[in-house]
């Protein structure tokens, strides 16, 4: 069986304790806010392109007991493209998510969409811009956002039995970790090879 290697804080402290060391969750948020975004660097150069048929959608995640946002993107297959968690939800939002997205990959031919005002202006504020041929089309079905919506659940079934999110910098910085993991298990990591496990995997990436 593969290991899915994606661990909770409960997951790590029972590690470390079966090897005789105490590590409290102070300790484990440490590591995450200092290793996180290094990882975050190397999974980014490794990724493999993605399609061109791009699902978005957004998510809630709660921080101090409020809502917050979660945008993100996957394309027909269920490859994970991009993700931008946010305190709001509106068109400047929208607009720095898919300019996030454009500059990690490509503009794509291709968005479906939930019927958001903010992200249909969005993308058709970049339309704008683009020549007949380059055009996004844009659609918005519910069946076809399916995939999306699945995949949401990945990140909310590791967020949800976490302690809970005190701060908007560390929830941005665990979910990008746990964006990275997702992206490994996916097999979207250049040279990553099925037959290994997602921890082998990862290993490969941070040795390369």
């Amino acid at each position: 069986m593969k290991c899915r290697f994606s661990l909770s804080y409960r997951d790590l402290e029972e590690m470390a304790s079966i090897r005789g060391a105490v590590i409290d969750h102070a300790t484990l948020q440490r590591w995450l806010i200092r290793f996180v975004p290094l990882i975050d660097q190397e999974v980014r150069k490794r990724k493999k392109p993605v399609g061109s048929s791009w699902r978005m959608d957004e998510t809630y995640i709660k921080i101090n007991g409020k809502w917050v946002y979660l945008y993100r993107a996957v394309d027909s297959v269920g490859n994970t493209i991009e993700f931008l968690l946010r305190k709001y939800r509106d068109a400047i939002v929208a607009k720095a998510f898919f300019r996030k997205a454009f500059r990690n990959n490509f503009i794509p031919d291709k968005v479906t969409i939930d019927k958001s005002g903010s992200n249909t202006c969005t993308l058709n504020s970049f339309n704008n811009g683009l020549t007949e041929e380059q055009k996004i089309e844009i659609r918005q079905n519910k069946y076809l956002n399916n995939i999306i919506e699945q995949d949401h659940r990945f990140i909310k079934k590791r967020t949800k039995p976490m302690l809970g999110f005190k701060s908007f910098r560390s929830a941005k910085i665990t979910i990008t970790g746990i964006e990275n993991i997702r992206i490994i298990q996916k097999g979207q990591i250049i040279g990553s090879n099925d037959k290994t496990s997602t921890f082998e995997n990862f290993a490969m990436l941070m040795a390369s």
